[in-house]
């Protein structure tokens, strides 16, 4: 998050600028931990008047919940600092969606499967805290301590739950991969988004896959690590 991506920025400030310099009105809380590497993500955030939050490492759901509860926030908008394409129109999209009949609200795969659990990297979830306090009584295993939405889109019938469908032109464009884990997932998305700045090109979820769809070095590089990341 820290390594310099593009203009000696790296992806977590570049999403709290994006965010910045958007019309979006939302709260921006920077869930963290007591680490000492990760002050200086706090400080970076207050460089954007951000507020922050320091909770569990290990426990990430609760730590959702306890930075909720501290902010009074009902609903969360989950943004994930590895993925430097948000769509920031799909997230303004999500939020005008917000009410109180869903639990979970996420943009998915024609088969309901989460865009959280591919390598897209486009598209936040929205949950509420309520949400979050029931998975949190129901299962105190590892992986939906870590995985923070992962039980409630796992228990479906549990939970009210929106999925709405992306662009089936996206979905079809299988290795499209744009979220950061590895190292040659960085160096890869560093190239794509200078190229992206440098040719004016619109960050829409749309206009990014067709650009690396007219790349296949690119989509070469991305099923070769989608293979060894699986989500």
């Amino acid at each position: 998050m820290l390594l310099p991506f593009y203009e000696n920025k790296g992806i977590f400030e570049i999403i709290l600028q994006r965010l910045k310099e958007s019309p979006i009105n939302i709260p921006v809380i920077i869930a963290t931990t007591p680490n000492e590497s990760d002050k200086r993500l706090i400080e970076i955030g207050n460089k954007y008047g951000y507020n922050y939050y320091i909770g569990s490492e290990e426990n990430v759901l609760r730590r959702f919940i306890d930075a909720a509860t501290y902010y009074r926030l009902d609903n969360i908008v989950r943004i994930c600092a590895d993925n430097p394409f948000l769509d920031l129109n799909a997230l303004d999209n999500k939020i005008a969606q917000i009410n109180d009949s869903f639990d979970y609200w996420c943009y998915a795969k024609h088969n309901y499967t989460p865009t959280i659990k591919t390598g897209f990297g486009f598209w936040t979830e929205v949950v509420t805290l309520k949400a979050l306090k029931k998975v949190a009584i129901s299962t105190s295993e590892a992986i939906f301590n870590e995985h923070v939405t992962n039980y409630i889109y796992s228990h479906p019938k549990d939970f009210n739950i929106h999925f709405e469908r992306i662009n089936k032109e996206i979905e079809e464009n299988a290795d499209l991969r744009l979220t950061v884990d590895t190292k040659a997932d960085f160096d890869l998305l560093k190239e794509i988004y200078a190229t992206i700045v440098s040719n004016k090109i619109n960050f829409s979820a749309l206009e990014i896959s067709n650009l690396v769809k007219e790349n296949p070095q690119w989509l070469n590089i991305m099923r070769h690590e989608t293979l060894k990341n699986v989500k």
